[in-house]
């Protein structure tokens, strides 16, 4: 097994930064900042995403836009930790969870949740996670703002 980080070089990079800014960005237009062929491109980038430092592209959804104004996370308390595997599993089935997280300290599981309003909020406390079987108890920490979003600075 490979512990090295995986290297890239400057014009990976300046692909990168044109690609984590923009994701549409041209490939043709990239290819004449750089001053290399589109194909050199597309190929520089099929081995990016080889190497698995890609981890896919996709479209990022504004929440607030579809009504989603309550952002919060939620700490889990399990009962014993072999309730990990099934507590994420149903988890997995409640939409309102965007992501999960394994962590050490208090909470067995740190999750990141999506609702409506406080209310729905409460729903889905009361009504989906806090019925999850091995799940002792939550605690919840509702986002007022966020101020930082970014990627990985390369």
């Amino acid at each position: 097994m490979n512990n090295k980080p995986f290297q890239i070089d400057g014009i990976d990079k300046i692909i990168l930064n044109h690609l984590i800014n923009d994701a549409r960005t041209p490939i043709l237009k990239i290819a004449r900042d750089v001053g290399i062929s589109g194909a050199a491109i597309h190929q520089r980038l099929r081995k990016l995403e080889k190497s698995g430092l890609l981890a896919g592209s996709k479209f990022v959804l504004n929440p607030k836009i579809l009504g989603y104004k309550t952002l919060a996370f939620v700490g889990i308390f399990l009962d014993n930790s072999t309730r990990y595997k099934e507590a994420i599993k149903r988890l997995k089935e409640i939409e309102e969870v965007t992501e999960s997280h394994y962590t050490t300290g208090n909470y067995g599981i740190f999750i990141k949740i999506l609702c409506t309003d406080n209310e729905h909020l409460m729903q889905v406390l009361n009504n989906k996670i806090q019925k999850i079987n091995g799940v002792a108890r939550t605690e919840t920490f509702i986002s007022l703002d966020q101020q930082i979003d970014r990627q990985l600075k390369i």
